[in-house]
């Protein structure tokens, strides 16, 4: 069935309709080429367009997207809307609980790991606690550059999924 925020959004303008999905991912490829796609007929229409859409992109694509992250534990980043950084608090929620040691070792972790990668640290962080996402944090710093990569293409895929599925509620 088609969600009311699904039909008008396949009614707008090509411009219009690239504005109102770039909350859920920051590429404007990513965002350009769904609202290429349109009409879609459901949800998972719009889901499946997505994954296809978000895993041809390049990686200045990715990188894009990954940009509009605030880090784990912050409230801002430089490229993000006020949508995409109220979801973001939305999906950090439970890391937001800890220690006040764990906070330090989250920040000194992400410091390390944009060093090493270059981008930001990128987890679907929903339902995770600060402690888990340390630990995955941790984990990942042993990865190569190629692994990591492709490690954050499938969190930003599951962050999108999760975003559109909200935006579709009209959330």
């Amino acid at each position: 069935m088609m969600s009311e925020v699904l039909a008008r959004w396949n009614a707008e303008s090509v411009q219009r309709a690239e504005a109102g999905v770039l909350a859920c991912n920051g590429s404007k490829t990513w965002a350009r080429e769904m609202a290429a796609g349109r009409p879609y007929a459901d949800a998972d229409a719009v889901l499946e367009a997505s994954d296809r859409v978000w895993a041809g992109l390049a990686e200045f694509d990715w990188c894009e997207a990954f940009a509009t992250h605030p880090r784990i534990g912050e409230r801002h980043a430089a490229a993000a809307s006020v949508t995409s950084l109220a979801w973001s608090g939305q999906e950090q929620a439970a890391s937001e609980n800890g220690s006040d040691a764990d906070t330090e070792r989250l920040a000194a972790a992400n410091r390390e790991y944009e060093k090493r990668f270059g981008v930001v640290f990128l987890i679907c962080a929903s339902g995770l606690t600060k402690g888990e996402i340390l630990a995955a944090l941790e984990e990942r710093m042993g990865r190569s550059a190629e692994e990591e990569l492709n490690e954050a293409v499938e969190q930003q895929r599951r962050i999108t999924r999760l975003r559109l599925g909200r935006w579709l509620r009209g959330e």
